[in-house]
């Protein structure tokens, strides 16, 4: 008979298996999961090429190991650059950013248009037109301002609770509702006969895939995005973005201190200072009568600050800011 000592084990005759001290406490051997924390900021990621923006939230999540985190604006997968991630309480100021001034850098690649308006579907028209520099300069004030769009049938949008993609995946024709968004600018950055780049400044909902295709059909030709870069969502920029090999290179502190404060996300806001008292007025979601000379009596959107730490974002109502979001200190 086997020897059973400070470590427990089981026998039968002629064989004996030793118990883990795990086993013999009862715990499991399964990896744990890992720990998550609280955590809030902002991690402005430079998103690479065929990363989805779910699978990037996970990645970042992970890697900082929060309890709560958000993108600010989807991004497609074949698309690159600018995807705002955010931490904890961040992630009441999301929508915010979302609102903000969009830049993006695209190629246009003249000749063929697609299914999915861009390198990913099958060729469904072609064109043996190449619009020179001049034509395209001359087309462009046409797509300045507020302009209407048929969105592509290949995106997110929602067709009777269900995803426009996934339908047009399954072969459903569909009967795209157009709408109204604003383009802010619009310039051709570089020009070759095979493709344009053109760099566009637009607001919240444009489909720079739909711009592209609509650009080609406008000079008589046919055109797909073969290439889509962001370079800004509100107030972030390419000059804010970490690419995932830097957040990997670091750990610890000197990770945490890639992240930007949850104030960082609201720079296109109007900003109210506030007193300490009136910071724990506005966490108690009550509003706060603003004084002084400069102070605003009407606003529809804005944010509150201490120190330059945001506590709320809310409205200014006849001379008080109503709060809307309630934002928890730091630390």
């Amino acid at each position: 008979m086997p020897f059973c000592g400070p470590i427990a084990c089981s026998a039968t005759w002629g064989r004996a298996r030793t118990k883990t001290n795990r086993e013999y406490f009862g715990l499991s051997d399964a990896p744990r999961k890992r720990a998550r924390r609280d955590l809030s900021g902002w991690l402005v990621f430079n998103k690479p090429y065929d990363m989805s923006s779910t699978e990037a939230v996970g990645k970042l999540r992970w890697l900082f190991g929060a309890k709560k985190a958000g993108h600010a604006g989807t991004l497609d997968p074949l698309a690159t650059g600018v995807l705002p991630i955010a931490f904890g309480e961040a992630t009441k100021t999301v929508p915010a950013v979302q609102d903000g001034t969009k830049v993006y850098h695209f190629d246009i690649v003249w000749g063929a248009a697609t299914a999915t308006d861009d390198t990913e579907g099958e060729v469904i028209a072609t064109s043996d037109i190449r619009p020179d520099h001049a034509a395209i300069a001359a087309v462009l004030p046409r797509f300045r301002g507020v302009i209407t769009q048929i969105p592509p049938a290949f995106s997110a949008i929602r067709i009777g609770g269900e995803r426009a993609y996934d339908l047009a995946r399954a072969g459903e024709k569909l009967d795209m509702p157009p709408r109204q968004v604003e383009i802010d600018a619009l310039e051709i950055v570089t020009h070759t006969e095979a493709r344009t780049r053109l760099s566009a400044t637009c607001s919240k909902g444009t489909y720079v895939r739909a711009l592209a295709r609509d650009i080609a059909e406008a000079l008589g030709t046919r055109g797909h995005v073969g290439a889509l870069h962001r370079a800004r969502v509100g107030g972030f920029t390419d000059a804010d973005a970490i690419s995932l090999d830097a957040v990997e290179a670091v750990e610890g502190p000197a990770r945490d201190a890639l992240l930007l404060p949850v104030a960082a996300g609201l720079a296109e806001l109007p900003e109210i200072v506030i007193d300490a008292r009136q910071a724990v007025t506005l966490r108690l979601g009550n509003p706060v009568l603003l004084t002084g000379r400069d102070a605003p009596v009407q606003l529809d959107a804005a944010w509150a600050s201490l120190k330059g730490e945001a506590v709320a974002l809310g409205m200014v109502e006849n001379g008080q800011f109503k709060p809307r979001r309630v934002i928890l200190p730091s630390g």
